[in-house]
C-alpha cells in the first residue's frame, strides 16, 4: 500500500527510530508519545484493521502481542503496561494498517477515554 504510512515505514522510505523487526514484525517509537514509553508494534504485511485478519493471522496477531512483551521487558516496564488496540475510526484508529500501542512508564488511570 503506497499511501499507508506505516507499510512506508516498514519499507524504509520514511525513517523511524527502530526497537525491533523481525520476518513478520516492525516496532519503532511513535512520533508523538502519550507516554514516557510508546512504542507501536506492526506487521509487515497491510492489514488495515483487526476486522480485516482471519482465523489464518492468529499468530501473527499473536506474535504482535509477543513483541510487545519483549519490548516491554527491554524497557523495565514490570511495574506495569498498556497494550491497546484501537479498531477502526470510533475507536481512535487514525492509521490504518493494523498496529499494537505499547505504553509505559507513567501511571494509567481506568477506564480509558
Amino acid at each position: 500500500m503506497t499511501n499507508c504510512i506505516f507499510c512506508r515505514i516498514v519499507s524504509g522510505q520514511i525513517p523511524s527510530k527502530r526497537v525491533h523487526e523481525d520476518a513478520e514484525v516492525v516496532a519503532f517509537e511513535d512520533a508523538n508519545p502519550a507516554a514516557p514509553t510508546h512504542i507501536l508494534v506492526v506487521p509487515r504485511r497491510h492489514l488495515a484493521t483487526l476486522d480485516d485478519s482471519s482465523d489464518a493471522d492468529a499468530g501473527l496477531l499473536g506474535r504482535l502481542v509477543v513483541v510487545a512483551r519483549q519490548i516491554a521487558a527491554k524497557r523495565d516496564l514490570a511495574g506495569g503496561y498498556r497494550l491497546v488496540m484501537n479498531v477502526h475510526a470510533g475507536a481512535g484508529q487514525s492509521v490504518f494498517h493494523v498496529h499494537l500501542h505499547v505504553l509505559g512508564g507513567r501511571t494509567f488511570g481506568w477506564p480509558p477515554g
